[in-house]
């Protein structure tokens, strides 16, 4: 962040965007959020890297598992699997913009964004959205690995912007809960750690074979965890088609998730607020 940024004439040009409509506000910071995201690319590769990797060794090492797991007889593995990555790469990434909002707390600026009389909640969405937006990329390379490994969806290329769409709402909660923990604690380490507090959530559901499968206390956890009904929708769209009975209960919980973080947020934006 430069100095230019604190002068009173770059204070005033921040006053007169918070006086336009409130979707200009959100795009504004959406966009300022999105620049910093891409001058740091060493923060954005280490999780497509990662989900990447961890594709290509699903489908070398389980490529042919469809072929004996009861439910997935005739389908191939890799639209099975491919969903698990895609939720992984959310994860890994889900604090990217919260480290920015970080830089901004401990340099002041956002501090003195406060001061205008800009809108808190495009405030709040300006990272987490770009944090979203920036998982939907993410996703997208994942599948168009997926694409060159041999991926065949049942429901064509539309199904395959169904499943980035799915990803993008899913890293919309991710991204709030960051946000939050950046807001909470002001700190980077912190905020980071945040982001591994949703990680377990990918073993706790039905990571390797359909949920019919588990038993016990697993299935149980795997039943109560959003992650599973996300999951299924887009395995249904990978493998079945166009099943509203498994797409609905993946929208409702990206969005439950989504609504829950962002109230999360403004509550930790309010007692930041309180403490000044």
């Amino acid at each position: 962040m430069t100095t230019a940024e604190f002068t009173p004439r770059a204070m005033t040009a921040a006053a007169a965007r918070s006086s336009a409509p409130w979707l200009t506000q959100v795009l504004l910071l959406t966009r300022r959020n999105l620049v910093n995201i891409f001058r740091t690319p060493e923060a954005v590769l280490p999780p497509i890297l990662i989900s990447v990797f961890f594709l290509v060794i699903y489908q070398s090492t389980l490529g042919t598992a469809a072929g004996f797991i009861p439910g997935l007889s005739g389908k191939a593995y890799l639209g099975f699997i491919l969903p698990l990555s895609i939720v992984s790469s959310s994860l890994a990434g889900a604090g990217i913009a919260a480290q920015n909002l970080v830089k901004d707390l401990e340099n002041g600026y956002f501090d003195k964004l406060l001061l205008t009389p800009i809108s808190r909640t495009a405030v709040l969405l300006g990272p987490i959205l770009a944090g979203a937006l920036i998982l939907g990329i993410q996703s997208g390379i994942v599948v168009a690995v997926g694409l060159i490994l041999g991926l065949d969806p049942a429901t064509g290329p539309l199904g395959l912007l169904a499943v980035i769409g799915l990803a993008v709402l899913l890293g919309t909660g991710f991204a709030g809960f960051t946000v939050s923990a950046a807001l909470g604690s002001g700190s980077a380490a912190a905020t980071q750690s945040a982001g591994f507090l949703f990680f377990p959530l990918t073993f706790l559901t039905a990571s390797f074979v359909p949920l019919e499968l588990l038993s016990g206390w697993l299935k149980v956890a795997a039943q109560i965890n959003p992650i599973t009904y996300v999951l299924t929708g887009m395995r249904s769209l990978m493998l079945d088609g166009w099943n509203v009975a498994d797409l609905l209960p993946a929208l409702a919980a990206c969005l439950l998730l989504a609504v829950a973080m962002y109230a999360l947020a403004g509550y930790a934006l309010r007692v930041r607020t309180r403490r000044k």
